[in-house]
């Protein structure tokens, strides 16, 4: 949905995200997640940036690895079409171990594919690597290449990663060997990795791969004590969190949290809080990526006791980032 331009400012997309908050409640979905074409457009309706990713662009003649040998590893290139079976199998198994990955629907493995010529900017067609390690299948990246002739007659390629996930190091070491080293480029560029992307941690000179943090992920909490009970945490909470939420009065108020890394429970009380906080911030720590003492630091969050704080940042944070593996899907989604 859009707004015209004649008639923005006049509370349209306001009405349009009460719409959607007041409907996700009757369906009792605790949780709304999006990407924003716009950073600044959606904090104002409760949605706080809960994941962030890397981009990446590596001048691969000046970096080399410094990673396990690929003992055992093989790769092949295969049709991105012919290997989507194993790829898609194989990234559902990585998908519970990082907040963020979404486990994708019947047809949704395909998005990852799409490769219309004008999105292409005068690169090669989308191919496939795969990993396999005894014959399993360990790992996979996606790619296209451009070769740009223009420097001299000199090739200046640039290798564009779209997808790349692995099961181990010495695996994403290969992969990513396999991509620093393909003939005529110069360049690999990775628009989207997980900001604790272990490639920064290969790479002999991380400086020429000018690594870029931008927003990602979104997240709003339409139900707070659903969607606080429906998620694991790092270390045991007992908390009173107190959360202002002008666009979803149902959650304003006092709650209290008791949970650890087997599950969690989360009542409405009337105890004195521990933090306040409002809806967008608490967003941003579900996902346990952003963490409540750099909100705290920010301002977004009130702590009425320091001890309390360090408790319940330690529940809250991830052992590894968050990540959402999709970028903004743009026009060609309805076409899946």
């Amino acid at each position: 949905m859009s707004v015209q331009p004649t008639h923005r400012r006049r509370g349209v997309l306001s009405a349009l995200m009460r719409h959607q908050l007041d409907s996700l409640r009757r369906q009792r979905v605790p949780l709304a997640v999006l990407t924003a074409s716009e950073a600044p457009i959606y904090g104002r309706y409760g949605y706080g940036v809960a994941a962030r990713q890397l981009s990446l662009d590596i001048h691969s003649r000046r970096v080399c690895l410094t990673a396990p040998a690929p003992d055992g590893v093989t790769l092949t290139i295969e049709a991105p079409h012919k290997a989507l079976a194993v790829c898609e199998e194989f990234y559902a198994r990585q998908v519970p171990h990082r907040p963020g990955m979404l486990g994708r629907a019947p047809g949704w493995e395909h998005l990852p594919l799409l490769d219309p010529p004008s999105w292409r900017k005068g690169a090669y067609p989308l191919e496939c690597v795969v990993a396999r390690v005894g014959g399993e299948v360990a790992g996979y990246a996606r790619y296209s290449v451009a070769v740009d002739w223009s420097h001299h007659n000199t090739a200046q390629g640039t290798v564009r990663v779209r997808d790349i996930e692995a099961s181990d190091p010495r695996v994403y070491a290969a992969l990513w060997r396999f991509l620093l080293e393909t003939d005529l480029t110069s360049r690999v560029v990775a628009p989207n990795r997980p900001i604790d992307d272990a490639l920064l941690h290969m790479v002999s000179d991380v400086r020429h791969c000018a690594p870029t943090v931008l927003d990602s992920l979104y997240v709003r909490v339409v139900d707070v004590p659903d969607a606080l009970a429906a998620r694991a945490y790092s270390a045991p909470v007992d908390t009173i969190l107190e959360i202002e939420d002008a666009q979803a009065p149902w959650n304003q108020g006092r709650w209290h949290l008791t949970g650890d890394r087997t599950g969690a429970v989360c009542t409405r009380t009337d105890a004195a809080p521990d933090l306040t906080l409002d809806a967008a911030a608490l967003g941003s720590a579900y996902l346990g990526g952003t963490t409540l003492t750099e909100l705290a630091a920010a301002g977004r969050v009130h702590a009425h006791r320091p001890d309390t704080l360090a408790a319940a940042t330690a529940a809250f944070t991830s052992p590894v980032a968050p990540w959402l593996p999709h970028s903004f899907c743009r026009s060609l989604l309805p076409r899946l």
